[in-house]
């Protein structure tokens, strides 16, 4: 019987707490928790699997003096608040039925069913919280070792479950793959289609989570090659995929960490309605449409004076600028907005009405003292004085 390696969270005192609240019969850790401690990475999610029902787990926890939030409780998901980081618990569960989007679910008994309704074998392995032993129902520790992604049962059926599996398919092949497993390829292919009933906010975070990888391109190709790209972002061509390449090279070059929205710039041709129209198909948040829409109004003359590019678009639009057009970002290395040292109100009192001729005696000291490199108040009085003493 394998089992899980030990590790620093499985000996986590709160958690020992929570287990014994639980019940060590009813509670066995799964998913990435288990996965990844089995191939030494870090652990940063940790999720319980029980036969309780979502009430009892509260009470439980309620009696052992553990708060819990009810983030899921209609999937039967609850969240136990400890001390060293959150923890989820889900009643096992056996889909009922599914339209490719979202699954009527009955809550189970047996660990099997529960792992039969999960996407991956890889993330169908539970493990006893005291034994540590590993129960694997679908060769799911063969596929680890070996290095495969492999769909639990038919990859097709799977896939008509819920579409969003097409996209988790690629990431997960990008992390943890070494070859590509010839059913799940033919089936992402073949399907590709029914992406378009799902949710954009659901397509987004699944996008925006392979754009994070360390090293997008490849799945991003396979993606373009098997016709699944174009389902979701029709805008992006061979010409911006190589595009992202070089982003991808540049943030490597700079030492900094790969950007999802930068890199879903890259993707898109540099015209502004396009990246407005994207955003909006994807429901980016406010802030994520305004880097978008930035990064698509980039110039070559980007590199000619950062510092300004920065003050006025931001620092991060900045970068995302700079990059994409393969300038280095050094200059901008602990860059902090300045602020004009002058106010309307001293415009004022050198004789100027208030009202419209103000903001613009103001605009104009300002974009002489931003192309200046913002020199000091001295020399934006000065500045002031030649405004005024302009026609």
């Amino acid at each position: 019987m394998a089992t899980l390696p030990s590790a620093d969270w499985t000996k986590r005192d709160d958690l020992a707490q929570l287990i014994g609240a639980l019940g060590t019969d009813n509670a066995r850790y799964v998913g990435g928790a288990v996965r990844d401690t089995l191939l030494g990475k870090d652990i940063h999610d940790i999720d319980i699997a029980t036969p309780l029902l979502p009430g009892e787990v509260i009470d439980r926890c309620r009696a052992a003096g553990i708060r819990t939030v009810p983030t899921g409780i209609d999937h039967g998901t609850v969240t136990a608040i400890l001390p060293d980081g959150p923890v989820e618990i889900t009643t096992l569960r056996q889909d009922i039925s599914t339209d490719g989007r979202r699954a009527t679910v009955a809550f189970a008994k047996d660990w099997r069913e529960d792992a039969a309704r999960r996407d991956f074998t890889i993330n169908a392995l539970y493990a006893h919280p005291e034994t540590l032993e590993i129960s694997d129902y679908f060769e799911g520790l063969e596929d680890l070792e070996k290095g495969r992604v492999r769909f639990i049962g038919d990859a097709a059926e799977r896939i008509r479950e819920d579409h969003l599996r097409i996209l988790r398919y690629f990431r997960f092949q990008a992390r943890f793959g070494d070859a590509l497993d010839d059913e799940a390829v033919t089936a992402c292919r073949e399907l590709a289609q029914t992406l378009k009933g799902l949710s954009r906010e659901r397509v987004a975070m699944e996008l925006l989570a392979i754009l994070a990888l360390p090293e997008p391109l490849p799945t991003i190709a396979l993606m373009n090659e098997l016709g699944v790209l174009e389902v979701i972002l029709p805008e992006a061509r061979a010409r911006e995929t190589e595009c992202l390449q070089q982003l991808v090279q540049a943030e490597s070059r700079e030492g900094i960490a790969g950007d999802p929205v930068r890199r879903l710039a890259a993707l898109l041709p540099p015209i502004a309605s396009v990246a407005e129209s994207v955003a909006a198909r994807l429901r980016l948040s406010r802030q994520q449409r305004s880097r978008l829409v930035c990064a698509a109004e980039r110039k070559q003359a980007d590199g000619d004076n950062p510092a300004s590019l920065a003050y006025y678009e931001g620092l991060e639009s900045a970068r995302d600028r700079l990059l994409l057009q393969g300038h280095g970002i050094a200059a901008l290395a602990g860059w902090e907005t300045p602020e004009l040292p002058l106010k309307g109100g001293e415009i004022v009192e050198r004789g100027v009405a208030k009202g419209p001729q103000v903001a613009k005696t103001l605009q104009a000291v300002e974009r002489r003292w931003v192309e200046e490199g913002f020199p000091d108040r001295a020399r934006v009085m000065q500045l002031l004085e030649e405004e005024l003493a302009s026609p």
